[in-house]
């Protein structure tokens, strides 16, 4: 037959290797091979592990379409208030008086004013009035007039 059966001895003295082996046990025996050393707990309580954390990555989107925005800026700014106080805030305050969306922040107040008029705000003050409306106090830059804005937008 053409497979190889027997089995080849290791190569080297086999005198040695078993004195070698034989010195080895005697060594094991007296030193020991394996020792058990038990942790030493410090604490009582037990945490657990850290372990690996991987990112998601979903096979499909939970979402089948994104969420769209619906404060936009035409949501945020629900109209501009005429009353005296306001009027009184656009001459001497250069600051124009809006009720705006309850949920809308004040950035996204700056964001709709900036998008629907063209002009920079220095600041805006917002409150929420007794009937549950909010109120906004935008203050325009030194390079923009209340009234003349006022006027474009047609609250004059």
């Amino acid at each position: 037959s053409f497979f190889c059966t027997s089995v080849m001895p290791p190569k080297g003295d086999s005198k040695k290797s078993a004195k070698g082996k034989a010195q080895g046990a005697a060594k094991a025996l007296k030193k020991g091979t394996k020792k058990f050393v038990r942790k030493v707990r410090t604490n009582v309580t037990f945490h657990r592990p850290k372990t690996l954390i991987k990112q998601r990555a979903p096979k499909y989107p939970r979402r089948s379409v994104p969420r769209a925005n619906k404060l936009d800026q035409f949501a945020v700014l629900k109209y501009p208030l005429t009353t005296e106080s306001a009027m009184k805030k656009i001459e001497d305050n250069n600051t124009l008086v809006f009720v705006v969306d309850v949920k809308s922040t004040k950035g996204d107040v700056k964001r709709a004013v900036k998008r629907m008029y063209d002009i920079q705000t220095l600041k805006v003050n917002t409150l929420v009035r007794p009937d549950g409306q909010k109120k906004a106090y935008v203050r325009l830059t030194a390079d923009y007039d209340a009234l003349d804005v006022a006027n474009k937008i047609g609250i004059i």
